[in-house]
């Protein structure tokens, strides 16, 4: 198997293991679902299974404590996100908003991909695609994941500013992809800058 394609399943499933895993832990500390639930598996039945439906607070999971990390700035909630990015979408019915998802999150593995393999893996100028395509496609499929399991992402990072105005709840999987499309901006830039100043060297000596 060529190089690249050994850093693009390493890193996108280090994302994957690492955005459920937190997801898990976030689960079991700060909701009631795996309060009666002893077992590896019974929770893991529990969190990929069925959700029960929403309660009061309108979430699936019962929330039952928050963590603060800086009292004014940052804390670990738990929150569903049944949207995209930042809740977009959230209000859509369920009928169309799940087969959207499906249809862009598919597309998304599949152009990734593609892309992907349009790579050589030897360029030192592909270095900043070859590390953001795999963070983008693994932040992608953590997130399928849940939307395949229960239909709604698992958030639970709350960035605020003293409580007067707050980023919307993310994840893991999402900051996988905020680096990772970082990269590829920072990929799309330098290859631009560089282009024309190899057609000019080019152009010299010939």
């Amino acid at each position: 198997m060529p190089r690249k394609y050994l850093l693009l399943l390493s890193v996108a499933l280090g994302v994957i293991v690492l955005d459920q895993w937190t997801k898990y832990l976030v689960v079991r500390e700060l909701t009631t679902r795996f309060d009666d639930r002893p077992t590896l598996g019974e929770r893991l039945s529990a969190m990929y299974g069925d959700p029960p439906p929403p309660g009061y607070d309108g979430l699936h999971f019962r929330s039952k404590r928050h963590i603060e990390i800086s009292p004014s700035f940052f804390r670990l909630r738990y929150a569903e996100n049944p949207g995209a990015a930042w809740g977009m979408f959230r209000s859509l019915p369920p009928h169309i908003r799940g087969p959207l998802f499906h249809v862009v999150s598919l597309g998304a593995v599949v152009f990734i991909t593609w892309y992907f393999s349009k790579l050589s893996g030897k360029d030192p100028k592909e270095r900043w695609a070859l590390w953001g395509l795999p963070l983008v496609l693994g932040g992608a499929l953590g997130n399928y994941i849940d939307r395949l399991a229960r239909a709604f992402v698992i958030d639970f990072l709350e960035a605020h500013w003293y409580d007067k105005a707050a980023w919307p709840s993310f994840n893991v999987a999402d900051s996988a992809i905020v680096v990772g499309v970082g990269l590829l901006l920072v990929d799309a830039f330098v290859r631009k800058e560089e282009t024309p100043a190899e057609n000019k060297s080019a152009r010299l000596g010939s």
